[in-house]
């Protein structure tokens, strides 16, 4: 579904990004691990169009995705969901949900992707008039995810969901990127809570310094001794 080439981004002068391949098959949870600066969020943002890379190539279903710019690739089916949830503050729950669809002309799609949202998030049907800014952090989250899902993609990019939350709400969010999984969406997540991501991905991608070091099945990595020192604890 998703092949990454090659791929090198820069930030003026400086890569970050130094030449990394990463494949995603329809169906999959992919998983990047890595440590603070390591290149994942960059990665994330690149294939999203907000950044556009020095060299290599993103191809999305066959369609080389390089160089469209990200309201196009949206339109094609890929969302992402940014790091630090990057609400509109000011604006209701619902009101969110309606800005996260507006690739999406049909009104009968935008109905049926925000119930499947509520039916997800029950508390943010609960929220719906509710400005965004004076949410929980465990409900922003929710509605960032939701936002993400109102655009009907088939690739969902998730960039560190789990932060900062506590661990009874990371529980939960990870269950539901399980449940949206399971409901045909492909999903590419970055997450620096190791363990709970590859217990819930298929495979793995270990990011140090722009570069890729590992590549595995999730089960793989869960054990891998060079993995368990640096991301889960020994």
């Amino acid at each position: 579904m998703l092949e990454i080439k090659n791929l090198h981004v820069k930030y003026g002068y400086i890569e970050a990004i130094h030449g990394i391949d990463i494949k995603v098959s329809k169906g999959e949870i992919v998983s990047i691990l890595g440590a603070n600066g390591a290149g994942k969020s960059t990665t994330l943002m690149t294939i999203s169009g907000l950044i556009k890379p020095s060299e290599g190539s993103i191809v999305f279903d066959g369609q080389d995705i390089t160089k469209l710019p990200a309201n196009k690739i949206v339109e094609m089916g890929i969302s992402q969901v940014p790091e630090g949830r990057r609400l509109f503050d000011t604006l209701t729950v619902e009101e969110n949900l309606d800005l996260g669809a507006f690739t999406i002309k049909d009104k009968n799609t935008i109905k049926k992707n925000k119930e499947w949202s509520y039916s997800l998030f029950p508390r943010l049907k609960e929220r719906r008039n509710q400005l965004a800014g004076t949410l929980s952090g465990g409900e922003q989250q929710m509605l960032a995810i939701a936002r993400g899902l109102m655009s009907n993609p088939r690739l969902l990019l998730m960039d560190e969901p789990s932060l900062g939350l506590a661990p009874i709400l990371v529980k939960s969010i990870f269950e539901t990127i399980k449940t949206i999984n399971k409901s045909g969406v492909t999903v590419l997540l970055v997450e620096q809570n190791a363990k709970a991501a590859l217990k819930l991905a298929n495979r793995g991608y270990v990011m140090e310094v722009g570069k890729i070091v590992l590549e595995d099945e999730a089960n793989n990595l869960l054990t891998n001794p060079q993995v368990r020192k640096a991301y889960l604890g020994g």
